[in-house]
């Protein structure tokens, strides 16, 4: 795949996102629809209640449509492209249907629990199935300690995984901006370590996603115009697990990713601390909005997050690359 190509990929999901979200955004506001803030947020949030949401739909799109588009012109398409699209588009209906529910019912809970959680198993398991099928090793490449043959069980690790970011990037996306820019940095990395493994398929798909959030962020970032909803944040966090599977460096994604990995981290203490003690370890989780009770903007929060996870990344990759 050449210099050109890699462009050309950027290029257009960047692109067809940058043209179709002005349209999809006076569709939101010409039919008075928009985000519910959940009361138990920030106070001042309450003033972005009615934010158009859903963006994620238009993103989605643009990475599937360049990645099949350059995956061809490339000569690149197989299962091991195809088993990403379908995980982004999967995990993209499992949070449409929660922000559908939501707009309909005009609150801030979706689906129930076990619905979303049932149809997070279901992507991860049919991703298990490609990988065997592709001839993939079942072992984790643990830094420092070697390969961990796993063999039959590596399925539960790929449940636990694509269930587990899934998660954590829809946890983390409370901010404007936040996750788009988290995002672009970790499918950054994750498009190097790919590019040096001539995993071209895993290559294209990562730079249409770069693509294609670098022009959401333009109607993303602060003061948003749009969010992208459940839709983007769980495919986003599906698709950067499938990833990191694929390229065969999962546990990189814990550096890679290491403020989604903050932020759950936050939820489940912030939990485990109330239950037992009855006292909250942060102001606030997960634990941007806990900056913000510190009194730190918007634009101040995302600015070192977003550091803390080049950080991470830069860090990740000369592990890897060394």
């Amino acid at each position: 795949m050449n210099a050109i190509e890699q462009l050309g990929t950027v290029f257009l999901s960047f692109l067809m996102t940058v043209i179709a979200m002005p349209s999809f955004i006076n569709y939101f506001r010409k039919r008075n629809e928009g985000q519910m803030i959940r009361e138990e947020g920030p106070k001042w949030h309450e003033k972005k209640s009615g934010t158009p949401t859903m963006g994620g739909l238009i993103f989605i799109i643009a990475i599937s449509l360049s990645s099949l588009i350059f995956e061809l012109v490339s000569h690149q398409l197989n299962a091991t492209g195809l088993i990403l699209i379908f995980i982004l588009i999967m995990y993209g209906l499992l949070g449409f249907w929660d922000d559908s529910i939501k707009l309909m019912k005009k609150q801030n809970e979706g689906l129930k629990a076990w619905q979303k959680f049932l149809g997070q198993v279901i992507g991860a398991v049919i991703l298990y199935f490609v990988y065997v099928h592709e001839g993939f090793a079942r072992v984790l490449n643990i830094p420092f300690l070697g390969e961990w043959q796993l063999g039959a069980w590596f399925i539960l690790f790929v449940v636990f995984w694509l269930v587990g970011f899934s998660n954590a990037v829809n946890l983390s996306d409370g901010l404007d901006g936040l996750v788009s820019g988290l995002a672009i940095i970790a499918f950054g990395a994750y498009a190097i370590i790919a590019a040096v493994q001539k995993q071209y398929d895993v290559l294209v798909f990562c730079l249409a996603v770069i693509g294609a959030l670098a022009g959401f962020f333009i109607f993303n970032h602060k003061p948003a115009k749009i969010f992208m909803g459940d839709m983007g944040s769980l495919a986003l966090g599906g698709a950067l697990a499938a990833v990191s599977i694929l390229v065969h460096h999962e546990v990189a994604l814990l550096l890679i990713g290491i403020v989604f990995v903050c932020e759950t981290a936050s939820v489940i203490l912030q939990v485990l601390s109330f239950k037992l003690t009855g006292h909250r370890i942060f102001k606030m989780s997960p634990i941007h909005h806990h900056f913000e009770m510190l009194g730190w903007s918007e634009w101040k929060v995302d600015l070192v997050f977003w550091a803390v996870g080049l950080i991470g990344a830069i860090l990740a990759l000369i592990g890897i690359l060394s």
